[in-house]
């Protein structure tokens, strides 16, 4: 059984540290990060203020991204599951080596219609402007967030990208990052034991 998981929300909501969490309690869990297929800053577009356009699709590799997701779905199988590697206690999971799961994390999952045929399972990341660009404003970039970058590129383009995926989407859960990381583990981790059950009796009766 293999499940694809989409974590996917706002900058700064804690996506990574969710998905790398989540990873030590799930079995047989990988995680795959949009962030690391972000073109080279030459191949970044920059508009008419001197912005990089980081907050679009054209700044990724997203074909390349799909093929890792799709070698995932073919190759998971190979890896095997201890019970001593992870903590996940389920009483339900006792065949957890048949489980095999791929959280994929990213600011920009649910506008490429490629990725959207892969999920299993979809949640986002909400923050308010406020504590984004506070948060924002604590971390290094490199490149360095220009004067006025915020306002001018990051914050308008995931409230466009938002909407453009609400109008085509559905299923997705929307987590609150205001929340403590616990609830928003705890949270997840059920949330995907119990679709991994639904999936298992749906085996079951197929």
């Amino acid at each position: 059984m293999k499940l694809v998981v989409g974590l996917g929300g706002v900058t700064n909501g804690g996506k990574t540290t969710l998905a790398e969490k989540l990873k030590k309690l799930l079995p047989n869990c990988s995680v795959i990060s949009q962030d690391d297929f972000f073109k080279p800053e030459y191949e970044v577009e920059t508009d008419e203020r001197g912005f990089k356009q980081y907050d679009v699709l054209d700044a990724l590799y997203m074909e390349e991204m799909v093929k890792s997701i799709h070698a995932w779905i073919e190759n998971s199988t190979s890896s095997s599951f201890s019970a001593g590697d992870s903590k996940a206690t389920h009483d339900n999971l006792r065949s957890a080596e048949e489980i095999h799961i791929l959280i994929v994390e990213g600011f920009l999952l649910y506008n490429y219609e490629p990725l959207n045929e892969l999920w299993n399972r979809r949640y986002f990341i909400t923050l308010s402007y406020e504590e984004c660009k506070r948060r924002r404003s604590t971390r290094v970039y490199q490149p360095a967030d220009p004067p006025g970058y915020f306002d001018g590129h990051v914050w308008p383009m995931y409230l466009k990208h938002k909407s453009e995926f609400e109008e085509k989407t559905s299923n997705i859960v929307y987590l609150d990052g205001m929340e403590s990381q616990e609830e928003l583990l705890l949270y997840m981790y059920n949330d995907i034991i119990q679709e991994l059950e639904i999936q298992k009796s749906e085996q079951v009766t197929a």
